[in-house]
């Protein structure tokens, strides 16, 4: 940007009462990312989204759309984007009217390719579902992803398609990546394209597609932010109930100012489910050390259903469920928030494929399906899987909450979320040693068990009801064994245990934020810290055993460090 464009931008400023206050660039009041560029390019242009103080948001971004820069309005979280110089970043921080600015960053889906193969009906059987009376009818997902390709196993269930470049626009229906396809087809594939083998876990649900990510799986924070206003924008009219966020970035930032947990929040408060996954950032590639606070953005956001992966080993049965190395561990970078919240199968699976950038150039990945079927199917692993797999339960939840409670509103979202922790199995590793909850979170989702508690809550009853209409035992049989449910709950850094779902508790209230300083009783103290076993402490600083200190980076066992970066980008492997 030339120096009459700034002075421009620097005179709207001025006129807004915006001038500078501070010679020098507050490093406070930008991310990592943003510090970052700004010294290896201090005469280049960085794409920003700028965070106006309460009130100044029209000033602000009225300045920069008059100074030619700006990109796009994010109303939904009170912001803007746009692609400012060094210079002009400089005007803008030292501005009282701005609180603090994020990077545009990059985002991509989270998946890789291994061993074993999972197919749908595996999943199915895994989930403990058989033949049940949801399907996740009338339920509406919101994939943001790739897009999804036309094919007959989401015919007439895509009620929507647009192409999300800081607006959403209406686009074809198409998916030149595939990635969004292979979501889609495990959140909800109808399975006419193998005769009712392989279908999604939620077959009758309808999709938005939010076409984020390019031919390459790659796309940027400001399009995710648009797709996500236009989905909680558009919730009534097109009946959005969940968000399906198989993507993300490393963490840059604080939750409080991360533009996409922001975002989240604001479809939570909204009314809708948003499942995001954790992220595969929990293996130090060059050591195969497990490490952890490798959790993504958005799965830093509290109230988001947070999904890392468990390995199922291609049996129903869940004694041989191991977590994937993988998968990203928590807590999350910045504010040591306690994730993922569930694991879910997503090793290897098998789903629909679109004729796209990973069909043509990953050939070793095609799957053939069984005689007599049709399309393209492929197999690949990752949290982006697991997160599809949860968006699928959540949709039969949605459907099973409706039917059970005919005239009355579903579950809200913090509701579902606690559902699904306190029904899910605590997983173990290969020692019998149960997994820690910054590794497995509440344990592996188990659908079965989630609707069998839903199908009993009375959600007309008020706040502060005990809403279970019937006993329900807390357990219930996959595959060949008992499935003993977790019965705790996740809350901020704090296990609930004991029968808190039983009760429409205030925390389940749509505009109560995950994790929340909320008084439950006399039998749960609440407090800064909290300790997990007897070798970690939560609070400011994390102590794992002997070995592992928190501080400013990653930790990877006794000696490695992983540095700032979070490690795998989560692209295609």
């Amino acid at each position: 940007m030339n120096s009459l464009t700034l002075r421009s931008l620097a005179a709207a400023l001025a006129v807004l009462g915006l001038m500078p206050v501070a010679p020098a660039i507050a490093k406070a009041k930008v991310d990592k990312e943003i510090s970052r560029l700004a010294e290896q390019q201090p005469r280049g242009t960085i794409n920003v989204i700028i965070h106006p103080t309460k009130g100044s948001a029209d000033s602000v971004c009225g300045a920069l759309e008059r100074g030619g820069r700006l990109r796009g309005r994010h109303e939904l979280i009170e912001s803007c984007s746009a692609e400012v110089s060094i210079d002009d970043l400089q005007a803008l921080i030292n501005s009282g009217a701005v609180d603090t600015i994020s990077s545009d960053a990059a985002v991509g889906g989270h998946q890789v390719n291994l061993t074993p193969l999972t197919t749908l009906n595996q999943v199915n059987a895994t989930l403990g579902l058989g033949t049940l009376s949801y399907s996740g009818k009338g339920v509406g997902v919101a994939l943001i992803d790739s897009g999804i390709e036309n094919m007959p196993d989401f015919n007439q269930k895509i009620i929507g398609s647009y192409l999300c470049k800081v607006v959403c626009k209406p686009a074809p229906v198409s998916d030149d990546n595939g990635h969004g396809t292979h979501i889609a087809g495990i959140i909800g594939g109808h399975g006419d394209q193998t005769h009712g083998l392989y279908t999604g876990i939620a077959p009758n649900v309808k999709f938005l597609s939010l076409k984020v990510l390019d031919k390459n799986g790659s796309g940027t924070t400001s399009d995710v932010l648009a797709a996500i206003q236009f989905a909680t924008t558009n919730k009534s009219q097109l009946g959005i109930d969940i968000i399906n966020l198989s993507l993300g970035h490393p963490i840059l930032e604080a939750a409080a100012t991360d533009p996409l947990v922001l975002a989240v929040e604001a479809a939570v408060r909204a009314g809708i489910v948003v499942v995001v996954s954790a992220g595969n950032y929990g293996v130090n590639r060059a050591t195969g050390v497990p490490g952890y606070a490798g959790i993504a953005s958005p799965g830093n956001a509290p109230s988001a259903i947070t999904v890392g992966t468990a390995k199922t080993q291609a049996t129903a049965n869940r004694s041989d469920d191991r977590i994937a190395d993988y998968s990203s561990r928590g807590p999350s970078w910045y504010d040591g928030y306690a994730k993922p919240d569930v694991v879910a199968p997503g090793q290897r699976m098998v789903s629909e494929m679109s004729n796209g950038t990973l069909w043509n150039n990953n050939a070793a990945w095609r799957f053939t399906a069984p005689a007599g079927s049709s399309g393209k199917w492929m197999r690949l692993s990752g949290t982006s899987m697991s997160a599809g797999v949860v968006s699928g339960i959540v949709a039969l939840v949605i459907d099973a909450s409706r039917t059970a409670n005919p005239g009355a509103a579903a579950l809200k979202p913090n509701a579902v979320k606690a559902v699904l922790e306190y029904t899910a199995t605590q997983l173990h590793d290969d020692t019998g040693a149960a997994y820690d909850p910054l590794t497995q979170g509440a344990g592996e989702v188990n659908a079965a068990g989630a609707l069998a508690l839903v199908a009993k809550l009375n959600t007309s009853l008020a706040p502060g009801s005990w809403w279970l209409t019937s006993g329900v035992t807390s357990w219930n049989v996959i595959g060949s064994e008992v499935a003993p449910w977790a019965q705790n709950i996740l809350w901020g850094d704090n296990i609930l245990w004991g029968d808190a779902v039983y009760y429409n508790r205030v925390a389940w209230g749509q505009n109560i934020v995950w994790g929340e300083n909320l008084v439950w009783g006399e039998n749960i103290l609440w407090g800064e810290n909290i300790v997990w076993g007897e070798n970690l402490v939560w609070g400011e600083n994390l102590v794992w055993g002997e070995n592992i200190v928190w501080g400013e980076n990653i930790v990877w066992g006794e000696n490695v460090v992983w540095g700032e970066s979070g490690g795998d980008a989560g692209g295609a492997q």
